[in-house]
């Protein structure tokens, strides 16, 4: 058993795509994986399976990536959960995600040694 099996992931994003190929990328890698399309069902699948790590994309039509953090904030037991910014918006600053709640961010495109690094440095 892969040391990374028992970490569950949750991918937030409004593109399919790019929910397709994170899952793909990270169960290679041997993570679970679970998938939400908007900030709505982010929230409530957030609640309902308390992921171990969140990959959050910012621009989303219903809710942004700042609204989702906090209303993910607000759960007792996510608080401490690490919430990844996923952005093509480079104008989004690291200061302004922490501020809001996040604990990372990573720009699209994505580098994906760079996606895993930082991955198992908050899972681990």
């Amino acid at each position: 058993m892969s040391p990374t099996q028992n970490y569950c992931i949750l991918v937030i994003d409004d593109i399919v795509d790019n929910l397709i190929l994170l899952q793909f990328i990270l169960e290679a890698e041997g993570y679970q994986v679970e998938l939400a399309d908007s900030g709505s069902s982010a929230v409530s699948r957030a609640q309902a399976i308390s992921p171990d790590l969140v990959l959050l994309d910012v621009m989303m039509p219903d809710m942004n990536g700042f609204e989702v953090t906090q209303h993910l904030r607000q759960a007792e037991r996510l608080r401490e959960m690490p919430i990844v910014f996923i952005t093509a918006d480079r104008e989004v600053c690291f200061e302004q995600a922490v501020k809001a709640g996040a604990d990372d961010v990573v720009f699209k495109p994505i580098d994906l040694d760079q996606l895993l690094t930082r991955i198992n440095n908050w899972l681990h």
